[in-house]
């Protein structure tokens, strides 16, 4: 394995030097594939020789083998649909009259590449199904309707489908998709995903409409880089178009930044270029969340209250009052079940449920089991119900139904997989301005704080994003070897609500990044660990911190864990996922923006003659969200840099992306190769 050959190009901004040896990357042509191919080679080629690389993977193989796993549920008509993975690929399976029959099983379909179901959406009554489907883990989803009675499946012309967002009218004669254009090469990167429309596809006859794009009508401006993202709710006799100016998660209706909210006649769908769209929000109104019912908004707003409170916006008169005030926990999600709004919460990470009687009333606590997450909610069309999956570190997930009290629905099989001789603790590091960060820690029960235990310290700390505190089998063969994992809620997160967000996010990025070392070295005060036995992880937006902490404190670890990470962000928004994130992140073009970037950006860092620790970087060469140049060019800069002998290495997935619709075969050895490395370095015996 060679190095990677040097062309140094120095961007001159805001007075800044910027120079960057490895510009040529960017260009992803045939020399960079062959370099990573190389790297992947070298990469396999020392985990092969890793002593508990095959044991590790063995392991993972017992534990998943015969697991179950249930998630993505959905409730339509009399019908329950939900994603079951047995195999390697999630199956689609719908529950009705008490038995259960797969629809649509992507293993079954040919190809080079493992195909994935992105995302689906029943119809009102369940008798059909849109889904997305993409192959090698690219999100690039072929739009398709499933016939629930027959089984049969007919592609639509809709395409390029990240983020479709599909929304049914009531009476299940179509629906609304959001679709990326077909990405055109000869286009810079950052522009390929302008312009996107959302399309309205009927059943049947008929080709899909475009309902909302930049241009299309001019009571519903966007800029180029908007997706308009519309909802038509059975409730309301309005549709809604959802704006949104930056990233967005799994959610369009919770956890959401910087969008603005329209509404017009459902009716308005057989005019779009017409129609008279109302605003009722903007990014100014500070609204994270929404719910929908008759002609009332239940909004989550963070105006004048840091982690948020929930107001109630009537639709017709503009009225607006404040239904559950702000206080200690940050407000997540809001729904309409039966007469009473159900509030999803977190206090330090932890779910919390509420609800309140829409007539006005108490507000109390639905009781959940302790120190978890709620994976996923959702409400039943009919509005009666909703369904909670719940899990924990220690428990495996649970469905209940939730009708003013929560009844195990027993649709989950109990995980055989026995976390019973674990501990968890939760801990409060304290930041160095004075800040207490949530500090998770697991490990076997009965260890010894003698600073002699291999740990492995995660935190993600973006887009207001909480890490879920949920059930991981992948988790217990480092554990059950006398591993520490500990997961750390960092600053730019949202495990405090918005103002923690805001408290690492832009200018506020160094606490991110200072977090994550405030944590570590916390780990080593409290005697769980020792530099020589600490290695770091993260993931995507999680390469700012991990990035961070290697060049500002090189000697605080023992190895260094990237996973398609984003690490020379002064470059992102110049990637075809780089412009929706310059809200979260700054943009070049600013002086401010550029101050902000030049914090996250560790690859810039990167100094000659440093002894770094080992570092393992993934890249998957079919991700849509992070290039594989990002990871690549901190990879080379690492390897020419480093003055000790510890391994830089780049671990490249060539039928993978960014980790969504991975296999299970592919999951576990990625986690065997990351657990072999770590424990290879910090001495887990």
């Amino acid at each position: 394995m060679t190095n990677a050959r040097v062309e140094t190009v120095v961007d001159t901004v805001f007075g800044h030097q910027l120079a960057d040896p490895y510009r040529w990357m960017e260009r992803n042509g045939p020399e960079l594939r062959d370099w990573l191919l190389d790297q992947g080679k070298a990469a396999e080629q020392h985990f092969a020789g890793l002593p508990r690389r095959d044991e590790l993977l063995a392991r993972l193989d017992e534990l998943t083998k015969d697991s179950v796993d249930l998630r993505g549920f959905s409730m339509a008509g009399d019908r329950v649909f939900f994603l079951r993975q047995t195999g390697d690929v999630p199956a689609l399976v719908v529950r009705e009259g008490g038995e259960e029959r797969v629809l649509l099983d992507p293993a079954t379909f040919e190809g080079d590449e493992h195909s994935n179901i992105d995302w689906y959406s029943p119809s009102p009554d369940g008798a059909l199904v849109a889904c997305g489907i993409s192959l090698g883990g690219s999100e690039q989803s072929q739009v398709s309707v499933l016939d629930v009675a027959t089984g049969e499946l007919t592609p639509t012309t809709l395409r390029n489908a990240m983020q479709g967002n599909p929304a049914w009218l009531p009476d299940g004669s179509g629906f609304v998709c959001h679709c990326y254009p077909v990405p055109d090469p000869a286009l810079p990167p950052a522009r390929r995903r302008d312009n996107s429309v959302t399309w309205f596809q009927p059943i049947g006859s008929g080709e899909p409409t475009v309902v909302a794009r930049r241009g299309h009508n001019p009571s519903l401006p966007m800029a180029p880089i908007d997706r308009a993202f519309v909802l038509l709710p059975a409730t309301s006799e309005l549709m809604f178009a959802v704006v949104s100016h930056a990233a967005v998660g799994d959610s369009i209706t919770e956890q959401m930044s910087a969008f603005t909210l329209y509404a017009a006649p459902r009716s308005g769908l057989g005019s779009t270029a017409t129609c008279q769209w109302r605003k009722i929000a903007d990014p100014s109104d500070d609204v994270t969340g929404y719910a929908v019912h008759g002609d009332t908004l239940y909004v989550i707003t963070h105006k004048d209250a840091p982690r948020a409170e929930i107001q109630a916006w009537s639709l017709t008169d503009g009225a607006r009052r404040t239904v559950v005030p702000g206080g200690d926990r940050a407000v997540l999600g809001v729904e309409v079940v039966g007469e009473h709004l159900l509030v999803r919460d977190v206090d330090a990470g932890t779910a919390r449920l509420r609800r309140i009687p829409l007539a006005g009333g108490e507000i109390e606590d639905v009781p959940l089991p302790a120190g978890g997450t709620i994976q996923q909610w959702t409400a039943h069309a009919d509005g009666r119900s909703a369904l909670i999956v719940f899990s924990s570190w220690t428990q495996s997930p649970t469905a209940y139904r939730y009708d003013g009290r929560l009844h195990d629905t027993g649709w989950i099989p109990p995980s055989p997989v026995d976390f019973g001789g674990i501990e968890v603790t939760q801990l409060s590091a304290p930041a160095r301005d004075g800040a207490l960060i949530p500090l998770t820690v697991l490990h076997r029960k009965g260890i010894v704080l003698d600073g002699g235990n291999p740990t492995l310290l995660t935190g993600y700390g973006s887009y207001g994003y909480v890490v879920p505190r949920s059930f991981n089998p992948r988790l217990l063969p480092w554990l059950e070897r006398g591993g520490v994992y500990a997961l750390a809620g960092l600053r730019g997160g949202g495990d405090h609500g918005d103002e923690w967000h805001l408290a690492g996010r832009l200018l506020n990025k160094e606490n991110t990044i200072t977090d994550l070392v405030d944590c570590a070295e916390h780990l080593v005060a409290a005697g769980y660990t020792r530099p020589e036995r600490l290695a770091g992880s993260g993931g995507s937006a999680g390469g700012i911190p991990t990035g961070g902490a290697i060049v500002r404190r090189p000697d605080l670890w023992a190895a260094m864990v990237m996973e398609v990470a984003v690490s020379n962000t002064t470059r992102m928004e110049f990637t075809d996922n780089g412009p929706i994130n310059t809200p979260e992140f700054g943009s070049v073009a600013t002086e401010e923006g550029l101050a902000a970037l030049l914090i996250a950006d560790g690859y810039l860092r990167v100094e000659d003659g440093v002894e770094y620790p080992a570092v393992l970087l993934t890249v998957g060469l079919n991700d849509p969200r992070v290039p594989a140049w990002q990871p690549a060019k901190m990879a080379a800069r690492l390897q020419a840099a480093t003055a000790s002998d510890r391994p830089v290495l780049l671990r490249v997935e060539v039928h993978g992306g960014h980790g969504f619709g991975a296999t299970r075969a592919q999951r576990n050895a990625e986690t065997a190769d990351i657990y072999a490395f770590v424990a290879s370095r910090t001495g887990l015996s």
